[in-house]
């Protein structure tokens, strides 16, 4: 199967395929892309059966597109599960690929294992009952429970409503174009005292009059200064402590380093946020800038509406670290299909960091010098049971205790860190005075020394 695989990759020259390698109606037909989640978080492949047509004389690279879609999302989700969509509505014999639909399922079994969570065949028409069959005996009788046959009545037992077309029952309003290439839908969020990104500042403008509006007293906060934001700034005062929200469930994950070649980003892989019972609201993520130079950095997600994030654009000096709060906005409740996209790109010494510095940078800076980075969600569901509810209540225990220690224990291991970093830079200032003076001393005895012998 490695050897199989190996010969694969050097046939399609998987390694080596990029846009640009591809030729470009192939992206324009719009047949394969990568858009939403399912219910248990995992992206879906969509495939309109309807707009490919069998031709020998393209198989090739449409089969180059698959491998293209599946590289491209293995090396930015490193072993996260897909779930194929085979969309078949109003499709007909014309349609009907047998080789090529053996091919994708050959892919996920050969050459990307372990990364189909399963397929589903949307409006399968009953004049090819008979080839699905076959394919059930490629899948193997191991496999064949991942295949889910599905109509408009229960496809939304394994995706929502917001990730299907209207003709599939749902209110996804996603309409597949080419260019630019399909991505994961990342959009900008609110933020919350910090400056609105560049090339989306015309779309976010609306959303934050219809955020200030519903609370009026951000206004004065949107007009302060914006600066870089320590844990300290989230700390509420003792007797604000029952009005302020400060729990940080993902305090245990933040040890976790994703190490970049720009950034180092803690959390690496989750944002923890709580259900509605447990109620955890805000998250923390660490970004150290370990390059020469300062970074700018902006922040995305797939649901916008749901998050504020603060700061979401700004930039980080070399050998800091600045904290972003993410923070579930009014009554909204995190999900698995929620995702987060950090962009990193260093800039020159003399670049501003200023607003417009900032969005003329975005704007100006290409794309294979941008380091991305991708969080997922997980919601903590409540392990307490009811009862212990009511002992609480009858000793006068707070509820919130524990998840308020995780908080300031977090906020002391990152207070320590970056005092460990200042204690090393003194540290490597002692050792390079003392190598002076050493050699201070030197010069003098050698002159000495000379001088004697005179």
């Amino acid at each position: 199967m490695i050897d199989e695989s190996f010969q694969w990759r050097k046939e399609y020259a998987v390694h080596d395929l990029t846009e640009s390698s591809l030729p470009k109606w192939v992206f324009e037909v719009g047949a394969l892309y990568l858009h939403g989640y399912d219910k248990e978080g995992h992206k879906i492949f969509w495939f309109k059966v309807k707009l490919h047509t069998k031709d020998t004389k393209t198989q090739h690279e449409k089969k180059k597109l698959v491998a293209f879609w599946l590289e491209r999302y293995a090396r930015r989700e490193h072993g996260k599960p897909l779930t194929v969509v085979f969309d078949m509505a109003e499709t007909g014999l014309s349609n009907m690929d047998l080789d090529f639909v053996r091919y994708i399922i050959g892919c996920f079994k050969v050459y990307y294992p372990n990364y189909l969570s399963k397929i589903v065949i949307f409006e399968l028409p009953w004049i090819m009952n008979a080839a699905f069959k076959i394919v059930k005996s490629w899948l193997g009788p191991d496999a064949v429970g991942f295949l889910k046959t599905v109509n408009k009545n229960d496809i939304q037992e394994y995706i929502s409503a917001e990730y299907l077309p209207s003709h599939m029952g749902g209110t996804d309003t996603f309409k597949y174009h080419y260019p630019p290439l399909v991505d994961d839908d990342f959009q900008t969020p609110l933020c919350e005292n910090g400056p609105i990104t560049s090339e989306d500042e015309t779309e976010s403008k609306e959303e934050i009059d219809v955020d200030n509006k519903e609370n009026p007293d951000s206004n004065e906060e949107q007009g302060s200064s914006s600066k870089k934001i320590t844990l300290t700034d989230q700390i509420p005062k003792p007797e604000e402590a029952d009005k302020v929200d400060s729990k940080a469930k993902n305090a245990k994950k933040a040890l976790t380093t994703f190490k970049g070649l720009l950034l180092h980003i803690s959390p690496a892989e989750e944002l923890h946020f709580g259900s509605k019972e447990t109620g955890e609201k805000k998250c923390l993520i660490v970004l150290t800038n370990v390059a020469k130079n300062t970074v700018a950095f902006k922040v995305r997600t797939t649901a916008p509406d749901k998050y504020r994030v603060k700061p979401s654009n700004s930039s980080c000096e070399p050998g800091t670290s600045l904290d972003i709060v993410v923070s579930l906005h009014g009554g909204c409740t995190a999900s698995l299909q929620d995702r987060f996209l950090i962009m990193a790109a260093e800039m020159d010494q003399c670049s501003g960091t200023g607003t417009q510095e900032l969005a003329q940078f975005w704007k100006e800076v290409p794309r294979n010098k941008v380091m991305e980075h991708r969080l997922r969600c997980h919601v903590i569901e409540s392990s307490k049971p009811s009862t212990l509810s009511i002992n609480e209540h009858a000793f006068n225990v707070p509820a919130k205790t524990s998840e308020d220690l995780h908080f300031q224990l977090t906020q002391v291991l990152h207070s320590n860190k970056r005092l460990q970093e200042q204690i090393d830079r003194c540290v490597w200032l002692q050792h390079l005075t003392m190598a002076l003076v050493l050699l201070l001393v030197a010069n003098a005895c050698f002159y000495m020394f000379c001088t004697q012998g005179r």
